[in-house]
C-alpha cells in the first residue's frame, strides 16, 4: 500500500503524532452516521443513491444534529456567527426557570457561554508549557 501511495503521490499519513487514532473528530463522524436510524441496512442500489444518502446525511449534521462540545448548538449556527445569541437566549430561560423553582436546581446551571475553540489535540499553550515543565524538572 505504501509503494502505491507514493507511486500515486500521495503522502502517507499514519495518525496524528503521538496520538492514537487517527482523527477525532472523522471518528465521531462515522460513528454517528453508522448509529442514526435511517442507516441503510442493505447496499445502495447505485452510486447515485450513494451519493443522495449522504448528501442528507451531511445537511443533518451540519444544520440540525447539535453537539455537546460546542454547548448543543450546530456547526451551522457556529459557523454563521448564531453561536452567541443561541446561547444567550438559553442562558435566559435557564435562569428564570431556576427563578421560578429554585428548589429543581441544587448547583449552577449549565454553562452556556460559547465553547471557544474545538481541538484535535491538546492546546499548543499547555503542549509548551509540558514541554518547560519537563525541562525544569
Amino acid at each position: 500500500m505504501l509503494a502505491t501511495l507514493q507511486w500515486l503521490g500521495v503522502a502517507p499519513s499514519f495518525s496524528r503524532p503521538r496520538v492514537s487514532d487517527d482523527n477525532a473528530f472523522s471518528e465521531a463522524l462515522f460513528r454517528t452516521l453508522k448509529y442514526r436510524p435511517f442507516f441503510p441496512q442493505r447496499p445502495f442500489a447505485s452510486t447515485r443513491d450513494a451519493h443522495a444518502w449522504v448528501a442528507r446525511f451531511v445537511g443533518w449534521y451540519n444544520t440540525e444534529h447539535r453537539y455537546s462540545a460546542i454547548r448543543f448548538v450546530t456547526p451551522d449556527d457556529r459557523h454563521f456567527g448564531r453561536e452567541a445569541a443561541l446561547l444567550a437566549r438559553r442562558h435566559q430561560v435557564y435562569q428564570r426557570a431556576r427563578a421560578r423553582h429554585p428548589e429543581r436546581w441544587s448547583r449552577d446551571t449549565r454553562n452556556w457561554a460559547p465553547a471557544g475553540p474545538v481541538r484535535l489535540g491538546p492546546s499548543p499553550s499547555l503542549t509548551l508549557a509540558a514541554q518547560e515543565m519537563k525541562r525544569i524538572g
